[in-house]
């Protein structure tokens, strides 16, 4: 019997990265192959780690997710690499809290959790940070522990924030099930005997837990 659920923010409690991105490529006037042109080689590097998630190489994601790098100083580093459509690279203040505009609540994302919780199940946010850009509010009645990357200086998919997550709810490995959108996370926690999630769509995900808790979730 599953005890405890570990999941993800962006992309799994909110709308999906390429909805919430688009929309910020259109107000700053992003010049968007660009922009995906230079993210991919960013986040492409970002998870090709070492087995196990060793590497610890100064790549700004990895600096950023783990809070090694003041998000100021992400926001100049990737403005830098960015151009608009206009031709100029874009405004560097506030481009992650202009980022994060799109990121929205799912709500039966949130009803799923307010519900596991209350069938007994422990509930835990893991989520790699691009800075404080969450809105916390309601949090201590969905969640038994909440586990942000740049604030533990550690960041999926290496084992040890896995481990500590499971630490922080008290359960072992085994007893878990990870939600999560991105494909190397879920490997990571396979891994470390971490049941995952691939999430992709809500309902899905749902139903799915559903049936590995053994309780209406709805």
């Amino acid at each position: 019997m599953y005890k405890g659920v570990l999941v993800d923010w962006g992309g799994v409690l909110t709308t999906g990265l390429p909805d919430a991105i688009g929309e910020w490529i259109a107000t700053d006037r992003i010049d968007a192959s660009h922009y995906y042109d230079v993210m991919r080689e960013l986040i492409l590097h970002a998870y090709e780690d070492e087995p196990g998630g060793t590497d610890r190489a100064r790549n700004i994601v990895h600096a950023l997710e783990r809070g090694e790098i003041d998000p100021a100083d992400f926001e100049r580093d990737l403005a830098a690499r960015l151009v608009t459509l206009d031709g100029v690279p874009p405004l560097a203040e506030g481009l992650l809290a202009r980022m994060f505009l799109g990121f929205r609540p799912v709500e039966p994302m949130y009803a799923m959790l307010a519900a596991a919780r209350a069938a007994g199940v422990r509930t835990c946010l893991l989520s790699n940070s691009w800075g404080d850009y969450y809105s916390r509010e309601g949090w201590d009645l969905l969640f038994d522990a909440v586990v942000i990357s740049g604030e533990v200086g550690m960041r999926k998919p290496e084992p040890g924030i896995f481990e500590h997550a499971l630490g922080q709810v008290g359960l072992s490995a085994g007893e878990c099930v990870f939600v999560d959108d991105i494909e190397a996370n879920i490997v990571a926690a396979r891994g470390l005997g971490i049941t995952g999630i691939h999430h992709r769509d809500p309902v899905e995900t749902i139903g799915r837990l559903e049936t590995m808790l053994g309780t209406s979730l709805g």
